[in-house]
Protein backbone atom coordinates (compact mmCIF):
# COMPACT_ATOMS: atom_id res chain seq x y z
CA UNK A 1 0.00 0.00 0.00
CA UNK A 2 1.46 3.43 -1.39
CA UNK A 3 2.48 5.91 1.66
CA UNK A 4 0.67 9.17 1.38
CA UNK A 5 1.04 12.22 3.20
CA UNK A 6 -0.28 12.93 6.39
CA UNK A 7 -0.96 9.27 7.02
CA UNK A 8 -4.40 9.39 5.12
CA UNK A 9 -5.41 9.22 1.87
CA UNK A 10 -8.60 10.98 0.66
CA UNK A 11 -10.02 11.36 -2.75
CA UNK A 12 -12.50 14.02 -3.13
CA UNK A 13 -14.83 13.34 -6.47
CA UNK A 14 -15.72 16.48 -8.08
CA UNK A 15 -18.90 18.46 -8.11
CA UNK A 16 -19.83 21.10 -5.32
CA UNK A 17 -21.58 19.72 -2.83
CA UNK A 18 -22.92 15.99 -1.71
CA UNK A 19 -24.76 14.52 -3.94
CA UNK A 20 -28.06 12.35 -2.99
CA UNK A 21 -26.71 8.72 -2.88
CA UNK A 22 -28.18 6.56 -5.46
CA UNK A 23 -26.08 3.01 -4.24
CA UNK A 24 -22.57 1.48 -4.33
CA UNK A 25 -20.31 3.35 -5.69
CA UNK A 26 -21.51 6.68 -4.25
CA UNK A 27 -21.56 9.36 -6.81
CA UNK A 28 -19.44 12.34 -7.16
CA UNK A 29 -18.77 14.82 -4.21
CA UNK A 30 -18.34 12.28 -1.78
CA UNK A 31 -15.13 12.53 0.48
CA UNK A 32 -13.37 8.98 0.65
CA UNK A 33 -10.93 8.27 3.43
CA UNK A 34 -8.67 5.55 3.48
CA UNK A 35 -8.06 3.79 6.94
CA UNK A 36 -5.24 2.20 7.04
CA UNK A 37 -2.88 4.02 4.96
CA UNK A 38 0.33 1.74 5.34
CA UNK A 39 -1.63 -1.51 4.97
CA UNK A 40 -4.67 -2.49 7.32
CA UNK A 41 -3.54 -4.50 10.29
CA UNK A 42 -3.89 -8.32 10.78
CA UNK A 43 -4.88 -10.91 8.72
CA UNK A 44 -6.25 -10.53 4.35
CA UNK A 45 -9.20 -12.49 4.56
CA UNK A 46 -10.34 -12.41 1.20
CA UNK A 47 -10.64 -14.49 -1.41
CA UNK A 48 -11.10 -12.48 -4.43
CA UNK A 49 -11.59 -8.69 -5.35
CA UNK A 50 -14.11 -6.20 -4.16
CA UNK A 51 -17.10 -6.69 -5.70
CA UNK A 52 -20.76 -7.23 -5.30
CA UNK A 53 -21.61 -10.68 -4.38
CA UNK A 54 -25.16 -10.26 -5.23
CA UNK A 55 -26.79 -12.67 -8.31
CA UNK A 56 -30.53 -12.71 -10.23
CA UNK A 57 -31.66 -15.15 -8.05
CA UNK A 58 -30.74 -13.16 -4.20
CA UNK A 59 -33.33 -12.39 -2.00
CA UNK A 60 -34.83 -8.49 -2.65
CA UNK A 61 -35.92 -6.61 0.31
CA UNK A 62 -39.26 -4.48 0.05
CA UNK A 63 -39.02 -5.58 -3.58
CA UNK A 64 -35.53 -4.51 -4.89
CA UNK A 65 -31.98 -5.46 -4.62
CA UNK A 66 -29.33 -4.60 -2.95
CA UNK A 67 -25.50 -4.70 -3.09
CA UNK A 68 -23.56 -7.53 -1.24
CA UNK A 69 -20.21 -5.87 -1.13
CA UNK A 70 -18.04 -8.86 -0.91
CA UNK A 71 -14.31 -9.41 0.06
CA UNK A 72 -13.65 -5.82 1.22
CA UNK A 73 -9.16 -5.79 1.87
CA UNK A 74 -9.08 -1.91 2.09
CA UNK A 75 -11.36 -0.38 5.02
CA UNK A 76 -12.65 3.63 4.14
CA UNK A 77 -15.03 6.14 5.13
CA UNK A 78 -17.34 8.17 3.03
CA UNK A 79 -18.37 11.32 4.21
CA UNK A 80 -22.47 12.41 3.51
CA UNK A 81 -22.92 16.01 4.37
CA UNK A 82 -26.11 17.15 6.06
CA UNK A 83 -28.69 18.64 3.80
CA UNK A 84 -29.85 22.22 4.99
CA UNK A 85 -29.39 23.37 8.74
CA UNK A 86 -26.19 21.63 10.02
CA UNK A 87 -26.90 20.13 13.49
CA UNK A 88 -23.77 19.65 14.47
CA UNK A 89 -23.75 15.73 15.47
CA UNK A 90 -22.63 12.69 13.25
CA UNK A 91 -23.56 9.01 12.85
CA UNK A 92 -20.70 6.53 11.87
CA UNK A 93 -23.41 3.49 10.29
CA UNK A 94 -21.53 -0.03 10.04
CA UNK A 95 -23.93 -1.73 7.57
CA UNK A 96 -24.65 -5.55 7.95
CA UNK A 97 -23.66 -8.78 6.37
CA UNK A 98 -22.80 -11.74 9.26
CA UNK A 99 -19.32 -10.33 9.19
CA UNK A 100 -19.01 -11.76 5.48
CA UNK A 101 -20.38 -9.49 3.29
CA UNK A 102 -21.98 -5.61 3.52
CA UNK A 103 -25.12 -4.26 2.75
CA UNK A 104 -23.56 -1.39 1.89
CA UNK A 105 -26.85 0.23 0.23
CA UNK A 106 -29.66 -0.93 1.97
CA UNK A 107 -27.66 -0.34 5.34
CA UNK A 108 -25.36 2.12 4.02
CA UNK A 109 -25.98 4.89 1.80
CA UNK A 110 -29.75 4.44 2.23
CA UNK A 111 -29.27 5.06 5.97
CA UNK A 112 -27.31 8.67 5.11
CA UNK A 113 -29.95 9.79 3.07
CA UNK A 114 -31.98 9.28 6.16
CA UNK A 115 -29.72 10.71 8.60
CA UNK A 116 -28.37 14.09 6.36
CA UNK A 117 -31.92 15.36 5.42
CA UNK A 118 -31.91 16.01 9.09
CA UNK A 119 -28.63 17.70 9.45
CA UNK A 120 -26.52 14.85 10.50
CA UNK A 121 -23.06 14.08 8.82
CA UNK A 122 -23.00 10.55 8.18
CA UNK A 123 -19.78 8.50 7.64
CA UNK A 124 -20.43 4.98 6.41
CA UNK A 125 -17.66 2.10 7.29
CA UNK A 126 -16.61 -0.19 4.30
CA UNK A 127 -15.11 -2.34 7.33
CA UNK A 128 -13.17 -5.45 6.14
CA UNK A 129 -14.69 -8.72 5.33
CA UNK A 130 -15.00 -12.12 5.39
CA UNK A 131 -14.89 -13.60 8.41
CA UNK A 132 -13.81 -10.73 10.74
CA UNK A 133 -16.02 -11.31 13.60
CA UNK A 134 -17.08 -11.16 16.09
CA UNK A 135 -14.90 -10.28 18.43
CA UNK A 136 -12.78 -11.71 19.96
CA UNK A 137 -12.86 -14.36 16.89
CA UNK A 138 -11.16 -11.81 15.40
CA UNK A 139 -9.83 -8.25 15.59
CA UNK A 140 -9.89 -6.86 12.35
CA UNK A 141 -13.64 -5.59 12.06
CA UNK A 142 -13.61 -3.96 15.65
CA UNK A 143 -9.97 -2.36 14.67
CA UNK A 144 -11.91 -0.67 11.40
CA UNK A 145 -14.52 0.65 13.81
CA UNK A 146 -11.95 2.25 16.55
CA UNK A 147 -10.38 3.80 13.91
CA UNK A 148 -13.20 5.19 12.40
CA UNK A 149 -14.30 6.58 15.42
CA UNK A 150 -11.31 8.49 16.39
CA UNK A 151 -10.78 9.61 12.64
CA UNK A 152 -14.12 11.20 12.46
CA UNK A 153 -13.35 13.26 15.53
CA UNK A 154 -9.89 14.02 13.63
CA UNK A 155 -11.75 15.42 10.87
CA UNK A 156 -14.47 17.15 13.21
CA UNK A 157 -13.62 20.74 12.56
CA UNK A 158 -13.05 20.16 8.89
CA UNK A 159 -16.55 18.41 8.81
CA UNK A 160 -18.13 21.23 11.35
CA UNK A 161 -19.07 18.49 13.57
CA UNK A 162 -19.13 18.17 17.39
CA UNK A 163 -16.45 16.01 18.38
CA UNK A 164 -18.52 15.24 21.86
CA UNK A 165 -21.97 13.88 19.76
CA UNK A 166 -20.30 11.64 17.62
CA UNK A 167 -22.26 8.33 17.64
CA UNK A 168 -22.69 4.80 15.90
CA UNK A 169 -25.12 3.14 13.96
CA UNK A 170 -25.22 -0.54 12.93
CA UNK A 171 -27.39 -3.48 11.75
CA UNK A 172 -27.51 -7.09 12.19
CA UNK A 173 -23.30 -7.76 12.32
CA UNK A 174 -22.84 -4.29 12.20
CA UNK A 175 -25.32 -4.01 15.60
CA UNK A 176 -22.84 -6.53 17.17
CA UNK A 177 -19.90 -3.92 15.80
CA UNK A 178 -21.53 -1.19 17.32
CA UNK A 179 -22.02 -2.73 20.69
CA UNK A 180 -18.64 -3.74 20.44
CA UNK A 181 -17.00 -0.02 19.60
CA UNK A 182 -19.26 0.68 22.77
CA UNK A 183 -17.60 -1.33 25.29
CA UNK A 184 -14.40 -1.67 24.03
CA UNK A 185 -12.90 1.84 22.99
CA UNK A 186 -10.23 2.17 26.20
CA UNK A 187 -7.40 0.17 24.65
CA UNK A 188 -6.82 0.17 20.18
CA UNK A 189 -6.41 -3.03 19.43
CA UNK A 190 -3.64 -1.98 16.97
CA UNK A 191 -0.52 -0.24 17.42
CA UNK A 192 -1.04 3.57 16.77
CA UNK A 193 -1.14 4.84 12.94
CA UNK A 194 -1.52 9.19 13.59
CA UNK A 195 -3.16 11.92 15.87
CA UNK A 196 -6.49 10.20 15.28
CA UNK A 197 -5.65 7.64 17.33
CA UNK A 198 -4.90 9.30 20.24
CA UNK A 199 -8.78 10.83 20.21
CA UNK A 200 -11.29 8.94 21.92
CA UNK A 201 -12.82 6.02 19.88
CA UNK A 202 -16.06 5.61 22.45
CA UNK A 203 -19.43 6.56 20.57
CA UNK A 204 -21.43 9.60 22.65
CA UNK A 205 -24.04 7.47 21.60
CA UNK A 206 -25.26 4.22 19.96
CA UNK A 207 -28.22 2.84 17.44
CA UNK A 208 -28.20 -0.72 17.57
CA UNK A 209 -30.96 -2.31 14.84
CA UNK A 210 -31.88 -6.01 14.52
CA UNK A 211 -28.32 -7.39 16.22
CA UNK A 212 -26.71 -10.81 16.17
CA UNK A 213 -23.64 -12.45 18.75
CA UNK A 214 -25.01 -10.43 22.11
CA UNK A 215 -27.08 -13.43 23.01
CA UNK A 216 -25.62 -16.98 23.10
CA UNK A 217 -27.94 -19.46 21.93
CA UNK A 218 -26.25 -22.66 22.97
CA UNK A 219 -26.32 -20.99 26.57
CA UNK A 220 -30.24 -20.21 26.96
CA UNK A 221 -29.58 -16.93 25.02
CA UNK A 222 -27.46 -15.56 28.13
CA UNK A 223 -25.84 -12.20 27.23
CA UNK A 224 -22.52 -12.70 25.91
CA UNK A 225 -19.69 -11.67 28.06
CA UNK A 226 -17.74 -10.42 25.45
CA UNK A 227 -19.42 -6.95 25.31
CA UNK A 228 -18.55 -5.75 28.83
CA UNK A 229 -20.85 -3.49 29.56
CA UNK A 230 -19.95 -0.62 32.38
CA UNK A 231 -21.96 2.98 33.43
CA UNK A 232 -19.59 4.31 30.87
CA UNK A 233 -20.98 2.23 28.13
CA UNK A 234 -22.70 5.12 25.79
CA UNK A 235 -26.90 5.94 25.56
CA UNK A 236 -28.27 2.99 23.84
CA UNK A 237 -31.22 3.13 21.19
CA UNK A 238 -31.90 -0.96 20.74
CA UNK A 239 -35.04 -2.67 17.69
CA UNK A 240 -35.65 -5.67 16.85
CA UNK A 241 -38.71 -7.99 15.51
CA UNK A 242 -40.05 -10.80 17.71
CA UNK A 243 -40.15 -13.26 14.94
CA UNK A 244 -36.10 -12.12 13.79
CA UNK A 245 -34.77 -15.08 12.94
CA UNK A 246 -31.49 -14.17 14.45
CA UNK A 247 -33.09 -13.50 17.77
CA UNK A 248 -34.91 -11.00 19.62
CA UNK A 249 -32.87 -12.19 22.34
CA UNK A 250 -30.23 -9.94 21.13
CA UNK A 251 -31.51 -7.13 21.75
CA UNK A 252 -33.70 -7.62 25.18
CA UNK A 253 -30.10 -9.12 26.34
CA UNK A 254 -27.84 -6.11 25.57
CA UNK A 255 -31.04 -4.17 26.90
CA UNK A 256 -31.03 -5.51 30.23
CA UNK A 257 -26.97 -5.60 30.47
CA UNK A 258 -27.00 -1.91 29.66
CA UNK A 259 -30.19 -1.74 32.68
CA UNK A 260 -27.69 -3.16 35.17
CA UNK A 261 -25.42 -0.55 34.64
CA UNK A 262 -27.40 1.78 34.52
CA UNK A 263 -26.51 3.29 31.30
CA UNK A 264 -29.78 5.16 29.79
CA UNK A 265 -31.53 2.70 26.54
CA UNK A 266 -34.60 2.66 24.80
CA UNK A 267 -35.63 -1.05 23.85
CA UNK A 268 -38.32 -1.02 20.72
CA UNK A 269 -40.06 -4.75 20.18
CA UNK A 270 -42.16 -5.69 17.21
CA UNK A 271 -43.78 -8.84 16.35
CA UNK A 272 -43.53 -8.86 13.15
CA UNK A 273 -40.70 -8.13 10.48
CA UNK A 274 -38.01 -11.04 10.26
CA UNK A 275 -34.64 -9.48 9.51
CA UNK A 276 -32.49 -7.34 7.24
CA UNK A 277 -35.32 -4.79 6.55
CA UNK A 278 -33.22 -1.76 6.47
CA UNK A 279 -35.09 1.85 5.95
CA UNK A 280 -37.00 0.27 3.60
CA UNK A 281 -40.68 1.03 4.29
CA UNK A 282 -43.35 -1.73 4.03
CA UNK A 283 -46.55 -2.22 5.64
CA UNK A 284 -45.38 -3.36 9.11
CA UNK A 285 -44.67 -1.35 11.44
CA UNK A 286 -41.45 -2.25 12.67
CA UNK A 287 -40.11 0.01 9.55
CA UNK A 288 -41.14 2.88 10.86
CA UNK A 289 -38.00 2.78 13.59
CA UNK A 290 -36.09 5.56 11.91
CA UNK A 291 -38.97 7.87 13.29
CA UNK A 292 -38.17 6.72 16.95
CA UNK A 293 -34.42 7.12 16.15
CA UNK A 294 -35.70 10.93 15.58
CA UNK A 295 -37.30 11.38 18.86
CA UNK A 296 -34.68 9.56 20.67
CA UNK A 297 -32.29 11.99 19.42
CA UNK A 298 -34.04 14.84 20.54
CA UNK A 299 -34.35 12.93 24.23
CA UNK A 300 -30.82 12.53 25.02
CA UNK A 301 -30.44 16.20 23.20
CA UNK A 302 -28.07 14.91 20.22
CA UNK A 303 -30.39 17.20 18.33
CA UNK A 304 -33.59 19.06 18.31
CA UNK A 305 -37.26 18.31 18.76
CA UNK A 306 -37.67 16.38 15.43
Amino acid sequence: MRRVLFGLVMVVFCGAGFGQSTGWPVGPGHTVLTLWPNGAPGPNTTKGPEADTSTATSDKIAGRPLVRLGNVSVPTLTVFAPKGKNTGAAVVVFPGGGYNILAIDLEGTEVCDWLTARGITCVILKYRVPGTGPYPKSDEALQDAQRAVGMVRAHAAEWKIDPKRVGVLGFSAGGHLAAAVSTHYETRLYPKVDAADDLSCRPDFAVVVYPGYLAQTDKGFVFTADIPVTKETPPTFLVQAEDDPVHVENATAYFLALKAAGVPAELHLYAKGGHGYGLRRTQLPVTGWPNRVDEWLATIGVVGAP
